[in-house]
């Protein structure tokens, strides 16, 4: 293991941390890492967005975490040179598989991504993993250590992983996930893994943006489909019950059958593809190879019936419904007048002087 990875040196960091990561991650030095930090912010020159797009296609790692740093910003003076930079990335876009991994809490989402991804690595291919974080609802912040987690893909040299706080975004699915997906592919990232925080909307969030979904599962005592909703087999391509070694092999195989039978009874989500009950082993490696096979066969089927393409337009057009909301919000409440009687406005709602429909019209009035 080279030095840039051992994480007993005082100065490690993984691969494409960002500078804030060590004051994140290591408490005790926040004061030394941020000052570090903003010394290397300052001392960076801004890239054009030629710069950026140009990195970008070159494989360039660091240009790629910066452009998407730029992607992720909140800053409303950066949002359109962020735009520029996928202006001049789309037409190397669209040419990756994306699949989206979710799945019950312990159900070892991040071994089961770093198995597969290191199997795909290791034939050759490119594989980003878009490793959306749990943003604290206090303060915003993110513990960002899915790099610590992925240690063994983390050291492959066509592996890009990309923690990303959710920032409160729904289902726990970054709020710029779709435009990092464009950058990584413009990157030349063959294989795109998208995973969730795995809790509450996570699945309809993350079905919007990728091509296949892969719903992780554990076996338990009794009913082993206990806490498996409906809901979520109806949106997957696949389900996987992972842990499937030692003695909970045959656990396993019993809980996989059990699920392939209730599969059968629900409409899968994609046209011309019956969704599959598939068991893995994160550590031993068995069932990943036929995982991936899955995810090759639900291409050739897709790719051939047209489904592939028609669900890709689908989502860019959600997409744009999806923005064009979010921008009517923001601008809506940014009026002066609007932000100006909000508080009012909602003080009036909480403590019940006035009907919501009637202060919900009257704040309409004054954004006309």
């Amino acid at each position: 293991m080279s030095g840039s990875h051992d994480p007993s040196r005082p100065d490690w960091q993984p691969p494409d941390a960002g500078p804030e990561f060590a004051a994140r991650i290591v408490p005790a030095r926040r004061g030394e890492a941020h000052a570090t930090g903003a010394a290397h912010a300052a001392r960076r020159r801004r890239h054009s967005a030629e710069e950026f797009a140009a990195g970008v296609r070159r494989g360039d790692r660091s240009m790629l975490a910066q452009a998407i740093t730029l992607i992720e910003s909140d800053a409303s003076a950066r949002i359109d040179e962020a735009q520029a930079v996928l202006a001049r990335l789309l037409p190397e876009t669209g040419r990756s598989v994306r699949i989206g991994i979710t799945g019950v809490p312990g159900a070892g989402k991040s071994s089961l991504i770093e198995a597969l991804g290191t199997a795909l690595c290791r034939q050759g291919r490119k594989v980003a993993v878009l490793a959306v974080d749990p943003s604290s609802s206090v303060s915003g912040g993110s513990i960002l250590g899915d790099k610590t987690r992925m240690e063994q893909l983390a050291r492959e040299p066509l592996a890009f992983i990309r923690p990303s706080p959710s920032g409160g975004a729904s289902g726990g699915v970054a709020r710029k996930t779709r435009e990092t997906i464009l950058v990584c592919e413009a990157a030349g990232y063959e294989v795109i893994l998208v995973e969730t925080v795995g809790v509450g909307q996570s699945e309809i969030a993350v079905r919007a943006m990728v091509d296949f979904l892969l719903l992780l599962t554990i076996t338990g005592a009794g009913d082993e489909l206990q806490g498996m909703k409906r809901g979520s087999l109806e949106l997957s391509d696949a389900v996987c019950v992972t842990k499937a070694d030692g003695a909970n092999a045959g656990l396993a195989e019993a809980t996989r059958h059990l699920l392939a039978d209730s599969l059968h009874y629900l409409t899968p989500p994609t046209p011309g593809w019956a969704a599959r009950a598939l068991a893995s082993s994160a550590r031993t490696g068995a069932g990943v190879p036929e995982l991936w096979a899955a995810v090759e066969d639900f291409l050739r089927v897709t790719r051939a019936n047209g489904a592939f393409e028609g669900r890709r337009r689908e989502q860019n057009l959600a997409w744009a419904r999806t923005m064009l909301e979010e921008a009517l919000r923001d601008r809506f409440f940014r009026r002066p007048a609007v932000a100006a009687a909000r508080a009012g406005w909602e003080r009036a709602i909480l403590e019940g002087k006035k009907p919501v429909t009637a202060a919900v019209r009257e704040l309409l009035a004054l954004g006309e």
